[in-house]
């Protein structure tokens, strides 16, 4: 019974994703359509009861994912159904980090059209205040992430070095 229980539970929890692999293809997505689909396909089983941190990455895949559909009304559709996600995902867990960088690396990236922009200066405000204080591997992730991003200034860019 022990056996059975233990299969069962190894079964379920073996389609959700490591948070180190999906950073590593989080950091690929806007270079091919292909990369943003394994990336999505990590994510496909990940549901708001999940890990929030996945829920907000899955929001993301969604909202990366609207860039290569046809019809403007599926890329629109598509777009706030992921954002929905993220801003779910962030109201969870506001003090987040990693959902905070999230929802900026895809409202820098929106259309803006979608008008999907106004936590920018916030939550670049915040991973700012808080950088110094993560360690490991998401400092690192953070680290890249301002670096590589058009929402910090030169200045703010050598605060984190």
């Amino acid at each position: 019974m022990k056996l059975f229980l233990s299969i069962c539970l190894l079964i379920s929890f073996s389609n959700i994703p490591e948070i180190s692999e999906i950073r590593k293809l989080y950091a690929t997505v806007i270079i091919s359509e292909s990369n943003a689909k394994e990336f999505a396909s990590k994510l496909s089983d990940i549901t708001k009861e999940d890990n929030k941190t996945l829920v907000a990455y899955k929001g993301a895949s969604i909202a990366i994912m609207a860039r290569f559909k046809k019809a403007i009304s599926d890329k629109s559709k598509s777009f706030k159904e992921g954002a929905k996600l993220v801003e779910f995902a962030v109201t969870s867990e506001p003090n987040n980090i990693e959902m905070r960088l999230i929802r900026l690396s895809i409202q820098e990236k929106a259309p803006k059209i979608v008008n999907y922009n106004k936590n920018k200066k916030e939550d670049k405000d915040f991973l700012l205040n808080h950088y110094k204080e993560q360690s490991g591997n998401l400092k690192a992730y953070i680290k890249n992430f301002i670096l590589q991003s058009k929402s910090f200034s030169t200045a703010e860019k050598q605060t984190i070095n």
